[in-house]
Parts: structure tokens; C-alpha cells; sequence
């Protein structure tokens, strides 16, 4: 007579652990990596290695050619203490504040009325985005030609009208005035792209609530539409910033710098220095604290975003 075999209820019964979850997981992990592959190798060869480079790079007196020199930190002191430093920056600072209060209201502007049911919206929408992924450099000669003091079209314009034209981008005080106007054409189909999508984002039973407790128009807009368009507003602003402190295609085809440095932005001391006067170490010096300032700006913006940027 066989005796019975006991065995546990299944509630009583102890799991063990087996190996089979975690090497699913590092399956995961290793597919994940795999399709990463791609975009990885890329970023690390064009991005992050470069800029460990330039940051060696800038630790040594260097002409491209010559074998570097060890100077330390040499190069940042000479930089801050240059008067051209100060002034670049200055120019990259007046750029930046005329080009992103153009942008933004111009970019504004067009969401507001490409909202509206207009016939042709769509076809009007890519017009005014066309510009965006067009070639900086051909921007910039289209512009070059528009604002020529001796025959350009703007001139022409202004006097047919009876105004004097000014000499543009060979007018020391107007050459930085033209290319933050051409930047701003430029980019204004980006910002109005991004600020469209925000006022479709926007609830309309918010607005209809407005519209029947007595708001007009013009406290709609300030009160409603603007603190809730404010998550589109700060990433315009903080990509704008940071496209602005880097600018450098439309002042090196539309006026080089000048004339005599009058235009002469970060960027473009950064290309100078390498290319034209063969101090490759103070321009590396010069990019990391340009990146340093975009970076302390950029963390202000994100800082303060907590007191205007509502969330709906």
C-alpha cells in the first residue's frame, strides 16, 4: 500500500526567485541600447567628444598648426579683461533684445490671426513657415539685397514715401538694426507655430465662461489667453534666448562683423579667433564662457518660470 503524498496548498506555497525576470529585463535593456545605437554614436562623436576637446583646447596657446602650449587658465583672463570681449558681448546682448520682442509680438501677431477661420488658412500657415527651413545664407543675401542703401527695395519703399533710407548694413549704427530684422522675419513662422498650438491647447469652455460673464475682447486677451498661452511663451523665450546668444550665419554673410566691428557678435569673435588670427585656445576659452552664460541664463528662466507660467 503506497503512502500518500502531502503537498503544500497553493497559498502556503513559497515562490522562488528565478532568474527568467531578470534577464528578460536586461533583454529590454539590451534592445533598448541597440536602437539607441544610432543616435548615440553620433552625439558622442560630434558633440560630446568635441567639447571635451575645445575645453583642453582652451587650456593652451594654440594656433591650429603649431603644437599646443600649456598656458592653464591663461586665456580666460586674458578674455575677461579684453575690451573687445565686453564689446561683443554687448552687441550680442542688443541683438538679443531687439530680435525677442520683434519675434514674439510679430510671431503673436500671426498666431492670433491664423487662429481665426480664414479661407486659405493652411495654405497661409506654410507660407509664413517656408521662411524657417529655408538656408540661413539665403536669408541673409535676399536681405542683403533688400536693404542695399543704393537700390535695395526697403529704400526704394521709404522713398517713394519721402523718407530718407539709411545705409543698412554699411552704416555702423544700422548694420546690427538690419539683421535683427532679418532674423526675425526669419524666424517669426517657428514662433508662430509654436504659440498657434498653444491657443489651440487652450480650453474653450474658459473662454466661452469669459465671453458670458461680460469680458471684451481686449480682457480676454490679457487675462485669459496670455497666462494660459504663458508654457508656449516660456519655451519661445528660452529657445530664443539661446538661438540669440549663438547667432552668427546671418551677421557673417550680411556684414562680416562690420563695419569696423560695429556687428561683430560672440559667435563671430569665436570664428575669428580660430580662423583669422590663429588663437585657437582663446576662442575655445571664449565658447565655454558663452556656454556658461547661456547656461546661468538659461537656469534663471527656468527658476522664475514657477511665478508667471500657468498651467492649465
Amino acid at each position: 500500500m503506497s503512502t500518500p503524498t502531502l503537498t503544500r496548498p497553493k497559498s502556503q506555497q513559497v515562490e522562488r526567485p528565478t532568474t527568467t525576470h531578470r534577464s528578460t529585463g536586461w533583454k529590454k535593456l539590451g534592445w533598448a541600447l541597440f536602437f539607441l545605437l544610432p543616435s548615440a554614436i553620433p552625439l558622442f562623436v560630434f558633440t560630446l567628444v568635441p567639447m571635451v576637446s575645445s575645453l583642453w583646447v582652451s587650456l593652451h596657446k594654440w594656433n591650429l598648426i603649431s603644437p599646443m602650449q600649456w598656458v592653464g587658465l591663461d586665456n580666460y583672463t586674458n578674455l575677461l579683461t579684453d575690451p573687445m570681449t565686453r564689446r561683443v558681448f554687448l552687441h550680442t546682448l542688443i541683438y538679443v533684445a531687439g530680435y525677442l520682442p520683434l519675434v514674439y509680438a510679430g510671431g503673436l501677431g500671426l498666431a492670433l490671426v491664423l487662429n481665426q477661420r480664414l479661407k486659405g488658412r493652411a495654405f497661409l500657415r506654410a507660407t509664413y513657415f517656408l521662411p524657417v527651413v529655408t538656408s540661413w545664407v539665403v536669408v541673409a543675401l535676399v536681405w542683403k539685397w533688400l536693404l542695399n542703401p543704393a537700390n535695395g527695395l526697403v529704400n526704394q519703399v521709404l522713398g517713394f514715401f519721402g523718407v530718407p533710407g539709411p545705409g543698412w548694413w554699411t552704416d555702423p549704427h544700422w548694420a546690427l538694426p538690419a539683421v535683427i530684422l532679418s532674423s526675425a522675419w526669419k524666424d517669426l513662422g517657428f514662433v508662430m507655430v509654436i504659440l498657434l498650438a498653444g491657443l489651440q491647447a487652450i480650453p474653450s469652455d474658459v473662454r466661452e465662461a469669459a465671453l458670458v460673464d461680460g469680458a471684451n475682447a481686449c480682457q480676454r486677451f490679457w487675462r485669459i489667453t496670455l497666462p494660459l498661452l504663458s508654457p508656449s511663451t516660456f519655451f519661445v523665450v528660452v529657445i530664443s534666448l539661446i538661438n540669440g546668444f549663438q547667432v552668427f550665419d546671418q551677421v557673417y554673410v550680411m556684414t562680416g562683423g562690420g563695419p569696423s566691428g560695429s556687428s561683430q557678435v560672440v559667435v563671430g569673435q569665436i570664428y575669428d579667433l580660430t580662423f583669422r588670427y590663429g588663437r585657437a585656445g582663446e576662442a575655445s576659452a571664449l565658447s565655454w564662457i558663452l556656454f556658461a552664460v547661456i547656461l546661468v541664463i538659461t537656469a534663471f528662466q527656468i527658476r522664475g518660470q514657477r511665478r508667471w507660467v500657468h498651467y492649465a
